[in-house]
Order: structure tokens, then sequence, then C-alpha cells
């Protein structure tokens, strides 16, 4: 049995490559991105209502891993990858039908005259034009579940601070600079990686960004302007 699911939406995010995205939604809480429906669902009644809610559920697509194959076990990056897990008791991108979800706070609506509504969002783990397959309100009262457990998958310990060594394009409280350090306090680099100092970059939001992580402090090398 086959299922064909068509996307009714994608995301324009702050993120063109993989390296440095968030691996959860929400843990930079200052990253705007919108959600762009394609043609045929940009009729505004597809959404009615949907301003009665704080927050979403998106399903979406790992696209970069479309055609990759899976296996039934997987290194989860984040317990250093040496431990091996079921694949369904992860979050791994090499999955069967590549579907990941993420619950993202809807920051405003804005009717585009080309594009119809648009759905600004904060806190989303998404690259840059990631297909989108369904959106559902995220209602509180049966989506947390207060009880719920886990005894590896805790809360990512964070970096100490974030140190400019360098001169920074933006303003102090600028929204992109403060979702940067949000992002760099998560410490990207990959975990089997981090007891040395070798130097990282990535793009985000127009930006060349380098660093090294030194006694638990990140140091920023250099912020520059793509063009």
């Amino acid at each position: 049995m086959s299922l064909t699911i068509t996307p009714i939406a994608h995301i324009s995010s702050e993120f063109p490559q993989k390296f440095g995205i968030p691996r959860q939604p929400n843990l930079a809480k200052h990253l705007l991105a919108r959600i762009i429906f394609e043609p045929e669902f940009r009729n505004p009644d597809f959404i009615r209502g949907i301003e009665t809610v704080s927050h979403i559920w998106l399903i979406w697509e790992f696209s970069e891993f479309t055609d990759k194959k899976y296996t039934a076990l997987v290194r989860p990056p984040r317990l250093g990858g040496n431990k091996k897990m079921g694949v369904f008791a992860t979050r791994s991108p090499q999955r069967p039908n590549s579907l990941a979800m993420s619950a993202v706070k809807i920051v405003t609506i804005k009717e585009d005259p080309k594009l119809g509504p648009v759905i600004y969002v904060s806190g989303a783990d998404l690259l840059d034009g990631t297909p989108i397959y369904d959106i559902k309100p995220y209602i509180s009262y049966t989506d947390c579940i207060t009880e719920a457990t886990t005894t590896l998958f805790t809360k990512p310990e964070q970096l100490d601070f974030v140190e400019f060594c360098c001169n920074l394009p933006l303003r102090e409280n600028d929204r992109k600079l403060l979702a940067l350090k949000e992002i760099l306090l998560q410490d990207p680099r990959p975990a089997y990686k981090k007891n040395g100092t070798e130097k990282y970059a990535f793009e985000y939001s127009g930006m060349h960004i380098e660093f090294f992580v030194e006694n638990n402090v990140v140091k920023v090398l250099e912020i520059k302007l793509l063009k």
C-alpha cells in the first residue's frame, strides 16, 4: 500500500544549509520564518480561524534525506554518535518516510497580494524551502503532556556565553543577532567533535558566521554579510 501526499506550503527560513539549524523547535525563539502556501491553497478559507490559536503543528519533510537509505538502527548525534537506537525511538531524519513535525508560534498573519495569506512563525527548525504537508492547531490541554518523561533525550546543556571577537554588522538588540546567540549557545557542533577547538562556519540570514568553542564559551571570529 502506498500513499501520495502533496505539499500545501513551504517554509521560507533564515537557513540555506543544514548546519546551524537548531536540533529541535523553539530552542531559538528569536528565529523568524514564513509559511508560504502553494497556489492552490492560497484561499484564505483554508486558514480561517487559525488566529484563535497561538501555536501550530507543522508536518514536513526531511527533503534532503528522501533519497537516502534508512536502517532499523541509527546513532543519534546528541548521544555522541556512539549509542545505537531504533529509528522509531529517535528523531533521526533517515526514516522510511522522511516525515517530521514541529510546534511553532504564530507571530502574525499577513495578506500578500501575490502569495495570499502568509503565516509568520517563530522558533522553526526547518531548512529554507522545506515542503510542508499539513498544518494543525496546537491544543495545549491535550498536546502538552506534563507527566511525559525520557531518560535519554533530556534538555540539552547550553554553552556558557557568546563572545564576539569581530565587528558586528548588526545592532546588539537586533532580532537576528539575538537569534544567532540562541543558535550558538545550543552548540551546533557535532556531538563527537566537542573536545577540540576546531573552527566551524555556517550561513544564517544572509551572513557567513565563523566560530569555535573554548572552555564552554563560543568565540565568534567573523560575521560577514553575503551579497
